[in-house]
């Protein structure tokens, strides 16, 4: 069984992404990783370039992310989906079948407890056609390393490994996949979590970090109209989480340590509308989820 990583990255530094981690986390389920570098404005590509002098797994590409496809997130998609050509490239040049194409974003890591889980799940559905993928759980941090959101807003699966067949793309906004033209996946769940760090970085490059995920969906008159007056991003406005009990993967533990910055927040008080306390309450006995987006189909 051949499985290759691969991802997309720009402006890792500037706006703390933890993109090492995200690829160290899922490498030693991976026999190469395909990692596309866009044109940065800081060192990124020499962040890239440190980890992959460590090891031969990793494959720089480079990439000019185009500006036109900034509405709606679809440069996101773009850029997945050049990465993931290179993995059949790859094939082509190299006289190499890869079975499993395992997506990582750059601020979300696997839990090194979970990869057993996960390869095991690659073996056994391998040589099954009716499985295009494997849908993963997600836990989503929020402030800081011990919160993590556990309201309506949070989707709480997603997938991240495909078959590498050239008919699998990504997705909108590389949230997920889909087949060509536009069917969804025939997926199995798979019990492993992917670590959502997205929301998880000091108050200064969170509002940094918005500012410039932002102008990917809205205009930058919209952008400065949001941020323009804040000089650090304000955490307080989330809706519900709760303390993370369990633990980090070993890959993210320096990062935390390094953690600068505060955050407390009162799981007690829940933000919610009516409408949104009644669904919670739907959900918190019954386990369904009413009106939840899910792009594939389990089976």
């Amino acid at each position: 069984m051949r499985v290759v990583g691969f991802s997309f990255i720009k402006n890792a530094v500037a706006l703390d992404y933890p993109i090492v981690e995200a690829i160290k986390s899922i490498l030693p389920v991976c026999d190469e990783f395909v990692i596309m570098v866009g044109n940065s404005d800081d060192d990124t590509l020499s962040l890239i370039q440190n980890l992959a002098k460590k090891t031969d797994k990793v494959k720089i590409y480079h990439s000019i992310w185009d500006d036109s496809l900034r509405k709606g997130g679809k440069v996101l998609a773009a850029e997945t989906d050049k990465a993931f050509e290179q993995i059949a490239k790859n094939d082509k040049q190299n006289n190499t079948k890869t079975d499993w194409a395992f997506y990582i974003q750059g601020d979300e890591v696997v839990h090194e407890k979970d990869l057993d889980a996960i390869k095991n799940a690659m073996e056994k559905y391998k040589d099954n056609p009716k499985v295009e993928g494997l849908l993963l759980n997600y836990l989503h941090f929020y402030g800081s390393y011990d919160y993590v959101g556990d309201s309506r807003k949070w989707y709480r699966r997603e997938i991240r490994v495909v078959k590498a067949q050239e008919k699998i793309v990504s997705f909108r906004d590389a949230q997920g996949f889909r087949k060509k033209p536009n069917t969804i996946l025939k997926v199995k769940h798979i019990d492993a979590f992917v670590y959502h760090y997205g929301w998880v970085r000091p108050p200064q490059k969170q509002l940094a970090k918005q500012k410039a995920f932002n102008v990917l969906w809205k205009s930058e008159e919209w952008v400065e109209n949001k941020f323009g007056a804040m000089q650090t991003f304000d955490y307080s406005g989330i809706d519900s989480l709760k303390k993370f009990e369990g633990t980090h993967p070993k890959v993210v533990q320096e990062r935390i340590k390094k953690m600068n910055w505060t955050f407390e927040h009162d799981i007690s008080k829940k933000n919610y509308t009516p409408r949104v306390r009644f669904l919670t309450w739907v959900e918190k006995w019954t386990g369904w989820r009413i009106g939840e987006y899910k792009n594939y189909k389990r089976i």
